[in-house]
């Protein structure tokens, strides 16, 4: 067949085994305050912090896990580290005992950029803490000013280099479309946060909640979210340089909850916002690399096969434009990409 191979490359998303999750949600737990987008009642569909309830719930849960299929317990929903010591103990030594047994694979907790040390977290790591997520959200000052953070950005860059040197894994949070976080805003953020070598990040697109402390200037008009199409491109070109860099992104928006679903006002919700994001990067991928040049075939892993053509086939047509259609495109059991182009 005549035309060139482009090299073989895989799927521009890194590769993990990801180890089953126990979530241990602890609404608002350690949080001095309460930041403008935050409603973690809705988010984690736990109406009330009950630190007692949540310890039983984790040791019923751990206590009928198997060692074949050991869970992470992972505390989420508030600041786990600037929790009352007293309570942060049980918790980790309940985790620890059940890790004896074989039952616990390791622990992670999200916290805020200035609810960490680095005397607490190599103290947290000799508990038996292995992945800190932070709540970096953006970089902009002006940003986290207007969102009642309580700190600057120079502390987020401070606390993401401290969890590094304790030797723990490092997981940032971003909230694309933040008041004045705009894309190129967000671009920087990313640019910072690659700086900052993660092992991972989670990147949650700004929505409205009713309760919020944006729910009153949304109504003024004076917070406009992002749209969707908007979300999806600048969430594109952020996974590939992520995924690039090495670096996973393991949640595009938050975990579909009812009571989310209910209270959601304004901003880019959809059910398959990952599939648009993760499909859109392919393609920006497949485009790069093609330099002008248009497809004759492409060979892609069978695992590619359910969001290669985007949500209810919206890339087709884009396909199209750089020589591709359906019967050009074969998935087999492989982990990478063959394009044969002209």
């Amino acid at each position: 067949m005549p035309g060139e191979r482009i090299p073989p490359f895989a799927l521009p998303a890194p590769t993990r085994r990801a180890r089953p999750v126990l979530p241990v949600f602890l609404p608002w737990a350690g949080c001095a305050g309460r930041c403008s987008f935050c409603a973690q009642d809705l988010q984690t569909g736990k109406p009330g912090l009950n630190l007692p309830a949540a310890l039983a719930d984790m040791d019923r849960a751990l206590s009928e896990a198997s060692p074949a299929r050991p869970l992470e317990p992972a505390f989420y929903g508030g600041s786990f580290t600037a929790l009352d010591p007293g309570w942060r103990d049980r918790f980790l030594e309940l985790a620890a005992s059940h890790r004896a047994a074989g039952r616990v694979s390791g622990v992670r907790c999200s916290t805020r950029p200035d609810a960490v040390s680095p005397s607490l977290l190599r103290e947290l790591a000799a508990q038996g803490l292995d992945t800190v997520e932070l709540g970096v959200q953006t970089f902009h000052a002006d940003a986290l000013r207007d969102a009642r953070r309580g700190h600057g950005a120079e502390r987020s860059r401070e606390a993401c280099r401290e969890v590094k040197d304790a030797g723990l894994r490092l997981g940032v949070h971003l909230l694309p479309g933040l008041p004045g976080v705009t894309p190129g805003v967000f671009a920087r953020d990313v640019e910072i946060t690659l700086s900052l070598r993660p092992d991972f990040v989670r990147l949650h697109p700004l929505l409205v909640l009713a309760g919020s402390g944006l729910e009153a200037p949304w109504r003024a008009g004076l917070v406009a979210p992002w749209n969707l199409e908007q979300t999806v491109e600048a969430l594109a070109r952020a996974c590939l340089d992520f995924w690039r860099a090495g670096v996973a992104v393991v949640r595009l928006g938050l975990a579909q909850e009812p009571s989310l679903e209910a209270a959601v006002l304004a901003g880019p919700r959809h059910p398959a916002l990952g599939t648009m994001v993760r499909a859109r990067a392919l393609l920006e991928h497949v485009r790069e690399l093609l330099a002008g040049r248009l497809i004759l075939t492409l060979t892609a892993p069978t695992r590619a096969s359910g969001e290669f053509w985007g949500h209810a086939g919206e890339l087709e047509a884009s396909w199209r434009g750089l020589g591709l259609r359906r019967e050009n495109v074969r998935f087999e059991d492989r982990e990478d990409v063959l394009v044969h182009c002209r």
